[in-house]
């Protein structure tokens, strides 16, 4: 039977819009990927406990925070679907492809919010497919989903407040961290310092970067500053990250490196459904164009949270319902004007939440050599091994955009179909041409944007309303 409303992602944003829009009699219908809910920021936490008085919190009260979150879903009246693999989506009619346990259903719905939120941005430096080499998020999973402590020495490279965060949070468990090799520059504090006024509106937020930056000075672990020309080393695995810093090369032994440079909203879901999109220059993202309540350029589509551009959690809490709200109004579940009054906190949170983000995203903009790597022989696409050489070579033969280099090289179309390489693949064409990402554009996703079996796609199950149109 058709859902009124199709939420995808049970992060925050997710969550907030499933329990909001069933708060007004909507049929609803959560489907998300993980096997319970909470979305990467609220990871595992229906079966994680807050440590007892006086044991350090290795995760954060931010972690607890997202627990009413996970009431609010369980006690609403809404169809939640994990272990479901979004696979496919279409607009006109509005419909969602989805595969669990190994089989395949299409349904069909007369709204849609997109709450799918972000990835961390790629860090194609190299060396960076070594074993032992992972993302900062990663080794963050590890520690809200498994508990896992991270042995040997650590190394974390890099700029933004996660790279901060799961520092402490690596400090808190133990762990033997070797070096924080910051990429952030002199330039960039100037260039942030002009946000500073409307940033010290939010004074929490400030306040706790402040608290992670002492916990990491009182430590004593070195910590390098405006660092480029990262490299990984090792034969089977890392055993070392080499850089320069102040103009002088330096190497750092390792066990375990993180990289991070922020991270960037998912589009996957966004291109698949051929929505408008803008080049966010400052963090240099796409993100999909969404009006004050969410909606994109389709009609009854929203996107919510940090999949529409990067705000963090609270700010998507907020965002999810929004688009519930107005998908309610939309489906005369809610009259405008209830919609507005329901609508006016949700509007404030979201404001105070993004008070601080101008700051954050001019003081850890991605460097150069980060998005646009160098040296010839660094992998971009991980799934195919195309290094930056190959595309200059495509290039030299006429390529000239993203989706000619899947036919010239296959890049883009491994298992993760351009997710891991579709920034950088935009940023080095743009280079190499003297244009901007935003004029070469991305990769054409197409059907499906996640692999699924044919078995599975051959006894396929669809809503009548699916198969009538």
């Amino acid at each position: 039977m058709k859902a009124d409303v199709m939420v995808i992602g049970a992060g925050p944003a997710g969550l907030s819009a499933a329990t909001e829009a069933a708060r007004h009699g909507l049929k609803v219908m959560l489907l998300d990927e993980q096997a319970s809910p909470g979305g990467q920021i609220y990871r595992a936490l229906a079966r994680n406990t807050p440590p007892p008085a006086g044991a350090p919190d290795i995760l954060g009260e931010d972690y607890w925070r997202g627990r009413p979150l996970l009431d609010a879903i369980d006690q609403a009246a809404v169809e939640y679907v994990p272990g479901a693999t979004v696979w496919t989506a279409e607009t006109d009619p509005l419909t969602v492809g989805y595969l669990k346990d190994e089989r395949s259903f299409l349904r069909a719905a007369r709204s849609l919010i997109i709450a799918t939120g972000a990835y961390e941005r790629p860090v194609p430096v190299p060396g960076w497919t070594l074993p032992g080499v992972m993302s900062a998020g990663a080794a963050q999973i590890l520690m809200k989903a498994g508990g896992a402590a991270l042995n040997g020495r650590i190394v974390l490279a890099g700029s933004g407040p996660l790279l901060q965060l799961v520092t402490c949070q690596l400090l808190k468990s133990g762990a033997e961290i070797a070096g924080l090799l910051e990429t952030t520059t002199t330039k960039d504090y100037l260039a942030a310092a002009r946000h500073l006024p409307r940033a010290l509106r939010a004074r929490d937020l400030l306040r706790k970067g402040l608290e992670m930056r002492r916990t990491i000075k009182a430590s004593g672990i070195r910590v390098h500053k405006g660092v480029t020309n990262l490299q990984c080393h090792g034969k089977e695995t890392v055993d070392g990250i080499s850089f320069e810093s102040r103009g002088k090369p330096d190497r750092i032994e390792a066990d375990l490196v993180l990289l991070h440079e922020g991270v960037v909203p998912h589009v996957q879901m966004s291109r698949l459904l051929d929505l408008s999109h803008e080049w966010f220059e400052p963090q240099r993202y796409w993100r999909p164009v969404v009006d004050e309540w969410g909606e994109t350029s389709a009609k009854g589509v929203f996107i919510a949270g940090d999949g529409a551009g990067i705000d963090g959690a609270r700010a998507a809490e907020a965002s999810g319902r929004l688009a519930a709200l107005q998908a309610a109004a939309q489906l005369g579940a809610l009259p405008n004007a209830e919609r507005d009054e329901q609508a006016g906190a949700a509007f404030a949170q979201k404001a105070k939440e993004q008070r601080i983000r101008p700051l954050l995203d001019h003081l850890y903009r991605p460097p150069a050599h980060i998005v646009c790597p160098e040296d010839p022989s660094t992998i971009v696409c991980r799934c195919e091994e195309v290094c930056v050489r190959d595309i200059h070579a495509c290039m030299e033969t006429g390529c000239d955009g993203p989706n000619q280099l899947k036919a010239y090289s296959r890049c883009g179309m491994g298992p993760c179909q351009g997710r891991m390489c579709g920034l950088t693949v935009s940023e080095l064409m743009a280079k190499q041409r003297g244009v901007t990402p935003d004029e070469v554009g991305y990769y054409r996703i197409r059907t499906p944007i996640k692999p699924i079996p044919l078995s599975a796609l051959a006894a396929m199950e669809a809503d009548e309303e699916v198969v009538a149109s």
